[in-house]
């Protein structure tokens, strides 16, 4: 019975090390490792730091909509959206708030 249970292990591994190939690892590391762990780590942490970069809303970002919306005859609707965040003007919104206001300004 154990040698049946080593073979379904090996072969559970051999299907992790495919899954992990196909996923674009291209280091070929035992999980059982500390080595594992600390890649399987840094991925994360480099997956976390990319979706936070692509989430990073900018000005120009939120300039070029409101200037979209302000030619589609919207000035009083982007008023009062700065107002609804504190600002009389865009520059005076916080940096905080972007997305959200981003967000707004799009489904004017």
């Amino acid at each position: 019975m154990s040698s049946e249970l080593l073979k379904m292990a090996e072969g559970f591994s051999m299907v992790a090390e495919s899954l992990r190939l196909l996923a674009g690892q291209t280091e070929v590391v035992n999980p059982c490792t500390d080595k594992a762990e600390d890649i399987m780590q840094d991925k994360q942490e480099d997956t976390a730091k990319a979706d936070t970069q692509e989430k990073k809303v900018t000005v120009e970002q939120i300039r070029a909509v409101l200037a979209e919306k302000s030619q589609d005859g919207k000035t009083v609707q982007i008023r009062e959206l700065l107002k609804k965040y504190g600002a009389v003007k865009l520059s005076a919104v916080e940096e905080k708030d972007y997305s959200a206001l981003l967000a707004d300004a799009e489904k004017l």
